[in-house]
């Protein structure tokens, strides 16, 4: 059977396949059961599939790959307006191929294996990180009852939990013991958060790609490792922008009348690897504060505007860098910049926020 276009439409068991020719007539219409998947596809002449972009579409993609089929995937929220009246799973199947008939519409690529470990990893460190934070705070809380403070901060923790080991005065000892689990937990979390990182690190220094991404000042290996798993094609961008937007870098749009109006960054795409980019441009501010800052255009910046916006903006700066280098294929070059500032240069810089 020869259909240039499928549309399908996944689900836990049944899948629904929605078939058109060349002049978009429908062909084909009919729904599958996960294990009818394979045998029907290798039946079938090479075709386009199109699919969306759901969390367990990689496994499927690569099959049909595999099977001599070309995969495209699309964002699951683009496909929803093109679904008529009510919802089902035959017109999910519909709505795929006539949003994929859209020459405006933008694809995913399929995640390899590795990329899926890579994430997977990552995503494992978010789950820990966050229960870190918690049991930290429920630690911070219950001794605050009692009257014991510290001080924000990694610093201040590491001392409340000495003080907590050591028996404090003015803490009753069911209180204590009961705080004293709280200390376990966050050591244990602690140490697997260290250990996903050190995973991370040196599945980040085994890539090509991860390793030219770290010579970048404010990247490391958490982040590094995400772009690459998460952006296996530079090629689906339209360029470094297009980049910086699709991780909600760029100006938010509210404009009207023919008046151009700009209303902070987007804060769309990628969230995640959004908040790394401006952590690690952060530190790069912090550093740069500590030593003299050389570059021009950071430094005038930082003159004008307060620090997080500036954090913000070396982020899109950062995250256009990473897009060339993936793009390209080249090394990072840092530019050439005066060795010494006149005295005093940086020192009437507005103070981080």
């Amino acid at each position: 059977m020869s259909i240039p276009m499928i549309g399908l439409d996944l689900a836990k068991t049944i899948f629904h396949v929605h078939g058109i020719d060349a002049s978009g007539t429908v062909v084909l219409r009919r729904s599958l059961r996960r294990g009818q998947v394979e045998r029907f596809f290798a039946a079938l002449s090479p075709c386009v599939v199109e699919m969306e972009g759901v969390w367990r579409i990689a496994p499927l993609g690569r099959l049909l790959q595999r099977l001599g089929h070309a995969v495209r995937m699309m964002p699951a929220h683009y496909v929803k307006p093109s679904v008529k009246r009510n919802k089902t799973d035959g017109r999910d199947a519909e709505a795929i191929c006539e949003a994929a008939s859209r020459p405006t519409m933008r694809f995913v690529a399929i995640k390899s294996e590795d990329a899926q470990t890579v994430l997977a990893l990552h995503r494992n460190r978010a789950l820990l990180v966050r229960q870190r934070t918690m049991t930290a705070n429920a630690m911070r809380a219950g001794l605050a009852e009692f009257g014991i403070v510290a001080a924000q901060g990694k610093a201040g923790l590491d001392a409340l939990l000495k003080e907590l080991a050591a028996g404090p005065q003015g803490l009753p000892e069911a209180a204590r013991a009961a705080l004293s689990l709280l200390a376990v937990q966050w050591e244990t979390v602690d140490a697997l958060v260290r250990k996903l990182e050190a995973q991370i690190a040196r599945l980040a220094r085994a890539d090509a790609a991860a390793r030219r991404l770290m010579e970048i000042p404010g990247v490391g290996p958490i982040t590094a490792s995400m772009v690459v798993a998460k952006v296996p094609d530079a090629g689906l961008f339209d360029g470094a922008r297009d980049f910086a937007a699709w991780i909600g870098l760029t100006p938010r749009q509210d404009s009207t009348g023919g008046k151009q109006r700009s209303v902070g960054i987007s804060k769309q795409g990628d969230r995640t690897l959004r908040q790394l980019l401006v952590l690690g441009a952060t530190s790069q501010l912090r550093q740069a504060r500590a030593k003299g800052i050389r570059d021009p255009w950071l430094r005038d910046l930082l003159a004008r505007r307060p620090a997080k916006v500036v954090a913000v903006a070396l982020a899109a700066k950062t995250a256009r860098i990473i897009w060339a280098l993936l793009e390209t294929g080249e090394r990072y070059r840092a530019k050439d910049l005066p060795e010494n500032l006149p005295e005093g240069r940086h020192q009437s810089l507005p103070a981080a926020a």
